[in-house]
């Protein structure tokens, strides 16, 4: 039995925690909402995220940062990247306190925004070497609604310390929900960030009324500026074509469960940036992920002309039927 604590009570930090549970292991989750707590240790229900959802009563939520990381292992952060950082802070300040050695891994998609740094890189900022023996990202096709209902489930563990990365593993591994291990930290972080400006893409298409055909076409050619981005940046081509890099880029880039994809199709329905996002109630992180990938385009000098489109459509309030007229007048090409 391995003792793991989960710091955030979302949808997706709920579910992961819920299996590692399900799984024997000793599992804290932690939330700093003192309702959200009474809710999932008295009615073992997370509804607000998971409305449907009946959690194990083995899986005990607390609001005490403190009780949640003692004697535990791995430490994983779920929270939203703009909440990163404080959450980190408090982590290390409890681990500087107990003098205590934790595996540090992370589940959040995005980039943060005005420093453009992946969550890997911020979580190693606030939370001294001394107290993480190694960083570990989990990423893939892994809706949370899917995998709470025990919907079969491969994600990818990346990370440069075979044994953390294999811990990870274990603890999470069962039969409905498998994961592989790689040690492109870089490359998992980087396409798991990038496939969400392609799902507000694809919604958006679905929004207008555009079919498959469509949402294909524009899966496939993303493939090709996350490729160039990715090799520019420092991944590993085989990531892109692996759970982290394509298999993410489907569910995200298909699936209504996709925040991303739903923020999209508002868009595509006429709706405004600030009336999805209130729609919403939870983080858009491809939002703010466009204008950091948007900016990279240019540091690195590579051409990504979905990304331009969508930077158009939300921080130049471009119409929609607009840049796809542009997109498909392009000079006509070979694939690349």
């Amino acid at each position: 039995m391995t003792k793991i604590a989960v710091l955030g009570a979302g949808s997706w930090g709920t579910a992961l925690a819920n299996t590692a549970s399900e799984n024997g292991h000793d599992v804290r989750l932690w939330t700093h909402n003192s309702d959200q707590v009474e809710e999932i240790n008295q009615r073992h229900t997370n509804h607000k995220y998971l409305p449907n959802a009946v959690l194990v009563p083995s899986l005990i939520a607390t609001d005490d940062m403190a009780t949640a990381v003692k004697e535990v292992e791995i430490v994983l952060s779920v929270v939203p990247t703009k909440a990163v950082r404080e959450v980190a802070k408090q982590l290390a300040a409890v681990l500087t306190e107990q003098s205590h050695k934790i595996i540090l891994a992370h589940a959040t998609k995005g980039l943060e925004q005005g420093t453009y740094k992946r969550i890997s890189e911020m979580l190693a900022e606030e939370v001294p070497e001394t107290y993480r023996s190694a960083l570990v990202v989990i990423s893939g096709p892994s809706h949370a609604e899917d995998v709470i209902k025990h919907d079969l489930t491969a994600v990818s563990i990346g990370s440069s310390d075979e044994y953390a990365a294999q811990l990870v593993q274990r603890v999470l591994s069962n039969d409905t929900f498998r994961a592989y291990t790689n040690h492109d930290l870089l490359g998992s972080e980087l396409f798991a960030a990038l496939k969400n400006i392609v799902a507000i893409a694809s919604g958006a298409l679905v929004g207008l009324g555009y079919g498959v055909n469509a949402q294909a076409a524009l899966l496939t050619r993303s493939l090709v500026e996350m490729r160039a981005l990715g090799l520019a940046m420092g991944a590993e081509e085989k990531t892109l074509y692996e759970l982290a890099g394509i298999g993410d880029l489907i569910v995200t880039g298909m699936s209504p469960n996709s925040r991303n994809y739903r923020a999209g199709l508002g868009l595509g329905e006429g709706k405004s940036l600030q009336q999805v996002t209130e729609d919403m109630g939870m983080v858009i992180e491809g939002v703010n992920t466009t204008k950091a990938v948007y900016d990279f385009s240019k540091t690195y000098h590579v051409d990504m002309p979905i990304t331009d489109a969508v930077y158009q459509v939300l921080y130049e309030n471009k119409p929609l039927r607009d840049v796809i007229k542009e997109l498909m007048a392009r000079p006509l090409k070979s694939e690349d």
